[in-house]
């Protein structure tokens, strides 16, 4: 496929779009969508550095990006999904019209998984603030059954999805709950720690919506991730505080996690769980609330995804279970 004669270097688009010169950009736009492949490649990776930046600028093109999700080449239809996640995440209200092409993508099990994982991620972005719009009966179905059946990345963007989606409307999946709660022993980190958290938010509005996750959220105490027991121990005391008095979970297990975790995180959550199992107030604004969650969600993402061991002397990370020597440095560690 040869490049059309109006096809712009890209760095001219990219200083077009900061510009504002929209008749420009959108002609590029539709211009690329006849170059070669790696130039679709290129420009959307580029355009995605802009919207790192300055997202604003991507808001009277969206539409226009559309048809790359759809692009006969996989890694095309990549790179404009990971755009939209870029979009989702910092403009919601910029995409929010599109909603229906990431849908499309995420329902159509012959696409490649990671468009769909992006999709989905972006669709969770979006739905956190549009909840109606973007929450749709049967998009919720396509969430909760792909945690059962999908790629382990899909379903840790699936989990967040619906981690987002509970942000902004925590009834979208207060009658979901049995279903949630059947996958919080996901073998994947970050499946079980969004789980726990869309649990929290929930239980945030309808606490009493989480009884039939009780058992499940007790198990979670005993995880290996400290911000999944702190999650765990946080929805069980939104738990408790509908029924203080007929509490599911032993007081003596979350003293103990609450005397014993070094971890704030969990201390914290354990404490305020344990309060409500002795009809006691304590805690913070910071525990059991849409607003804390919202604000550190993707915080946390970073810190469970971030390697428990760096090199002393290179900072490089290092792998666990392998020999002591750096292997970016060769140093010792």
């Amino acid at each position: 496929m040869e490049d059309a004669p109006e096809l712009q270097p890209i760095d001219v688009v990219t200083q077009r779009l900061r510009d504002g010169a929209h008749e420009s950009v959108s002609a590029s736009f539709r211009a690329y969508q006849r170059a070669e492949p790696k130039r679709r490649k290129e420009l959307l990776r580029s355009v995605r550095s802009v919207a790192d930046d300055h997202p604003a600028v991507l808001a009277p093109h969206v539409h226009e990006l559309v048809p790359f999700l759809t692009d006969e080449t996989r890694s095309v239809r990549l790179n404009a999904a990971k755009l939209f996640v870029t979009l989702s995440r910092a403009d919601p209200d910029a995409v929010i019209d599109d909603v229906d092409a990431l849908t499309s993508r995420l329902a159509d099990e012959e696409e490649f998984y990671y468009v769909r994982a992006r999709s989905a991620e972006a669709l969770g972005y979006v739905g956190a603030d549009y909840p109606e719009d973007v929450a749709t009966p049967d998009l919720l179905a396509n969430l909760v059954i792909g945690l059962s059946f999908d790629e382990p990345k899909v379903k840790e963007k699936l989990a967040k999805a619906l981690a987002y989606i509970a942000l902004g409307d925590p009834g979208r999946l207060r009658h979901r709950i049995a279903d949630l709660a059947e996958h919080l022993d996901a073998e994947e980190e970050l499946v079980r720690y969004h789980l726990c958290t869309a649990l929290v938010a929930v239980g945030s509005e309808y606490p009493a919506a989480l009884s039939d996750a009780v058992d499940a959220l007790s198990a979670r105490l005993e995880d290996e991730c400290p911000h999944v027991r702190g999650r765990a121990a946080e929805a069980l005391g939104l738990v408790a505080r509908t029924a203080p008095n007929a509490s599911p979970v032993a007081d003596e297990r979350l003293t103990t996690l609450a005397e014993e975790s070094d971890e704030p995180f969990v201390t914290e959550r354990a404490r305020f769980a344990a309060a409500a199992e002795e009809n006691t107030t304590t805690g913070t604004d910071e525990i059991g609330s849409l607003e804390s969650i919202h604000g550190r969600t993707d915080e946390i993402v970073d810190e469970i995804t971030s390697p428990d061991h760096e090199c002393p002397h290179c900072g490089a990370a290092v792998p666990e279970g392998g020999p002591p020597l750096c292997p970016h440095c060769g140093g010792p560690y």
